[in-house]
């Protein structure tokens, strides 16, 4: 089955020609004009990926990925931004957006995103051998191929690029770990507004692990992260 994907748009010289061009490429595309219907779909039906705009009538794109992520830890959030503010950015990954694409942008571009979620999917991807494997990170059991972190019977539900990022480290254990070979690892791009993404990512995952006092990533300064327990 294709992969069906929320595009949520308020634009519609460029909803159309956004949806026109993912067709061609064998996706099939619900494309709502405004936040709140977006919302309403999304409730309604089943898709793979969210693409959403931020600025939207109704009800922006924060707020749509916010809600949606408040019920589905799983899918992949990609946001559309013609922002220039890197908080702005910032503040949709800290919601739990995976990604973002700045407009303008090629389409080519765009797909290029998307399957990588998609490749990713637990749903469109066939396990290797080494992710269905569950890691002991500290007192945690990480299961990639769920997205899953459990401690003590309680599972937490990671979004895509937490638990990409959560799995790189967790193989290295007690390792310096460079930035930059971590952000061509997840991203395939080095840049500073990449790095300051990931740093959110890392955030986030030092609250997740935070119930196991000895379990550190650590930042070590002018070259990256080091995870120990």
């Amino acid at each position: 089955m294709n992969a069906r994907i929320l595009y949520v748009e308020d634009d519609p010289n460029l909803g159309f020609a956004t949806k026109d061009n993912l067709e061609a490429n064998e996706y099939e595309i619900v494309h709502c004009t405004d936040g709140q219907e977006g919302w309403d779909t999304f409730q309604k039906e089943h898709f793979d990926i969210c693409v959403l705009d931020v600025m939207l009538p109704k009800m922006d794109g924060f707020t749509v990925a916010e809600k949606i992520r408040a019920v589905d830890q799983h899918i992949p959030i990609l946001f559309l931004t013609a922002r220039a503010l890197l908080d702005d950015r910032l503040h949709g990954l800290r919601l739990g957006a995976d990604d973002y694409v700045t407009k303008p942008f090629s389409i080519q571009e765009l797909i290029l995103r998307i399957e990588v979620f998609l490749r990713r999917s637990k749903t469109d991807d066939t396990p290797t051998p080494n992710d269905s494997m569950p890691l002991r990170v500290g007192k945690y059991l990480f299961d990639f191929q769920k997205l899953m972190l459990t401690l003590n019977g309680s599972d937490h539900i990671l979004t895509f690029r937490e638990a990409e990022v959560m799995k790189y480290l967790a193989e290295r254990p007690n390792e310096v770990i460079k930035r930059e070979d971590l952000l061509k690892a997840i991203w395939g791009d080095d840049d500073y507004f990449m790095g300051r993404s990931l740093d959110v990512f890392i955030s986030r995952l030092r609250k997740y692990l935070s119930g196991d006092p000895n379990l550190r990533i650590d930042n070590v300064h002018g070259v990256g992260f080091r995870i120990s327990w």
